[in-house]
C-alpha cells in the first residue's frame, strides 16, 4: 500500500558541512520538501552537538522523514538512532567512514575522534529501513569494514564500485544515483517518490 503523504528529506552532511558542489547540496536543491542539518557554530568536532542538531531539525518536521546522510553524517545518524526514538521512515547512508583506522591527512585523528565521542560507532540494528551505499576504493574506509557495518545495522548494501569518497574531490558533484536510491527506499517503505522542484 502506498502512502499518499510525501516525506521530508533531511540531509545529514559530513564533517565538511555544506559544500556548494556536493551531491547532497545539489539533491537538496532539486527536492520540494527538504531540510539540511545546519553546521555547528563552534565545537565542530562535537558528536553530541551534531546529534543534537539533527534531533532539533527532526523535531521541527511534521510528518514522515527520510534521512540522506554522507560520510560522517552516516555515523551521526547511527549515533542519533541509538539515543532517540523519533519516527524515521528510512535512511540512505552513503560512504560511511571507518573511524577506528587512521584517516588521510586533513581529517581528524583517531584520538580527536575518540575524545569527541565518535567511537565506538553503534553496531545495533537500526530501527528503520536503511541502505548503505559503499565505495570499493574509499580512502576513508575499507570496503570490508563498511560491509561489516551494513550487516550490523541491518542495512541493505549497495556496491557503488570505485567512486572514492563520493565527494567533489572524487568527481561528485552531481550523483544521479542518489535520486534512484531515494526513490527505491521510499518505494520499499510505502511512499511515493520524493517530489522534485
Amino acid at each position: 500500500m502506498t502512502n499518499s503523504a510525501s516525506p521530508t528529506v533531511v540531509i545529514v552532511p559530513g564533517l565538511r558541512d555544506h559544500v556548494e558542489d556536493h551531491w547532497q547540496t545539489l539533491l537538496a536543491a532539486s527536492l520540494d520538501k527538504v531540510r539540511i542539518v545546519p553546521p555547528l557554530e563552534s565545537d565542530k568536532l562535537s558528536l553530541d552537538g551534531r546529534v543534537a542538531a539533527l534531533d532539533a531539525v527532526l523535531g521541527e518536521v511534521d510528518g514522515p522523514v527520510v534521512l540522506v546522510a554522507h560520510s560522517a553524517g552516516a555515523v551521526i545518524t547511527v549515533h542519533w538512532a541509538a539515543r532517540h526514538d523519533r519516527p524515521v521512515a528510512g535512511a540512505i547512508l552513503a560512504t560511511p567512514p571507518d573511524f577506528t583506522t587512521p584517516l588521510p591527512a586533513g581529517y581528524p585523528t583517531r584520538p580527536d575522534l575518540d575524545a569527541n565521542g565518535w567511537n565506538p560507532v553503534p553496531r545495533s540494528p537500526l530501527p528503520f529501513p536503511s541502505i548503505v551505499a559503499a565505495s570499493t576504493n574509499d580512502q576513508l574506509a575499507d570496503f570490508a569494514a563498511v560491509v561489516d557495518l551494513a550487516r550490523a545495522w541491518g542495512s541493505r548494501l549497495v556496491d557503488l564500485g570505485e567512486v572514492g569518497h563520493l565527494n567533489p574531490a572524487s568527481g561528485y558533484g552531481t550523483w544521479p544515483r542518489a535520486t534512484e536510491l531515494l526513490d527505491e527506499l521510499l518505494a520499499t517503505t510505502g511512499f511515493q517518490p520524493a517530489p522534485s522542484r
